[in-house]
């Protein structure tokens, strides 16, 4: 068996609670092994593209495990669309050619759903690649959990609970858009555990009137406010039927002109869902004759200091990568199942989305205390 000598890190994607843990990890890790050196790539793919090195030894790794963020730096460039010199380049060669140059025995890959589809282009150029699943979307297949999301999910749940005291005392419907564009683990999981009274997420496209008839009924009882917890995916029966619409004419298009005039549709609706959480405040408002107010929490979710369970997990992930590295097993996502981790591979993660299923657990408890869930 090959001796290990060089690994290399890069953190892609949007930044999360628990990368400079998953980092750590990592690198503690192979550290701990006899002639091993770590070498970080800062700002993600691009970092690979311009040979963006930093040593990554002991003191570097040190006092890193509680800072949020990461000391990596991040990135969403693709290696095969990278803007170089003001024009879209293919930069996939050149980050193998860097790769070759470091020596590098393996890269280590720490992202979301569109790092595990960069790093698959890269397995398939022949390079030795382990991913770690992070987001605070938690929408990877095919692992439990990922980085960031525990952290996120204690945060939104925490707004939600301090809105419940603005709400009770104007009676108003407090809505809190929280983050989610294509799955509704966080905003769901914010929803019941911060006790809110309706709960929005992209699985599910709500009815207005039925929302409001919810609403109204809990007026009709004596509480007079409702907290409401929104994925910014989220959107109505309406818009679902729009988008589905479109996207069935881009699917089919026969033509150029076809095609353009889908994605047109699509850029269309998705500008004007951009501001959906302010017109569902406005719409509920003409039906319950309630005031509401929006508050929308946005990048908070993913800062600050990562939570015991995000930095556990990312120390698990990280230290079980380097064991799979050692034993020359290339090509996979390191999981988390249950109490320990597996190694699946990349190519069943990438491009593939982990959504909210309609009979999930959580689904059926906020039902069975009375939560509205828009459908």
């Amino acid at each position: 068996m090959k001796r290990l000598k060089r690994i290399g890190i890069i953190t892609a994607g949007g930044d999360s609670p628990g990368l400079n843990a998953a980092i750590r990890g990592v690198g503690k890790a192979a550290l701990g092994i006899e002639g091993v050196e770590i070498i970080g790539f800062r700002d993600g793919f691009r970092g690979l593209a311009e040979d963006l090195r930093v040593r990554l030894d002991r003191r570097a790794l040190s006092g890193i495990l509680t800072i949020g963020g990461t000391i990596l730096g991040t990135g969403r460039d693709k290696p095969h669309r990278m803007e170089v010199g003001g024009e879209e380049r293919d930069m996939t060669e050149v980050i193998v050619r860097n790769y070759r140059k470091n020596k590098l025995d393996a890269l280590v890959c720490i992202g979301g759903g569109g790092t595990h589809k960069n790093a698959l282009r890269l397995v398939e150029k022949g390079l030795n690649i382990v991913t770690l699943p992070k987001t605070i979307d938690n929408d990877i297949p095919l692992t439990d959990a990922t980085i960031g999301f525990d952290t996120a999910l204690g945060i939104a749940t925490e707004a939600v609970d301090r809105l419940h005291s603005t709400a009770h005392s104007h009676h108003r419907i407090i809505i809190a858009e929280v983050m989610g564009h294509r799955a509704g683990w966080l905003a769901l999981g914010a929803g019941i555990a911060g006790g809110a009274d309706v709960i929005l997420i992209p699985e599910k496209p709500y009815d207005i009137v039925h929302i409001a008839t919810a609403i109204r009924k809990r007026s009709r009882h004596g509480t007079n406010f409702s907290i409401v917890a929104v994925a910014e995916g989220a959107m109505s029966k309406e818009d679902a039927a729009a988008f589905a619409k479109a996207e069935e004419q881009k699917k089919n298009a026969t033509s150029k002109t076809q095609r353009q005039r889908a994605k047109t549709e699509l850029a269309v609706l998705s500008a004007r869902h951009s501001g959906n959480t302010l017109r569902l405040a406005k719409q509920l408002e003409e039906l319950t004759h309630l005031e509401a107010r929006v508050t929308i929490l946005g990048y908070v979710q993913r800062g600050g200091t990562p939570s015991a369970g995000d930095r556990l997990l990312a120390t698990r992930l990280g230290t079980m990568c380097v064991d799979l590295i050692q034993e020359q097993v290339f090509g996979v996502m390191v999981a988390a199942r249950g109490d320990g981790v597996k190694p699946v591979p990349i190519a069943e993660v990438a491009g593939k989305l982990k959504t909210v299923p309609a009979d999930h657990p959580w689904i059926d408890s906020a039902r069975r205390v009375g939560t509205c869930l828009g459908d």
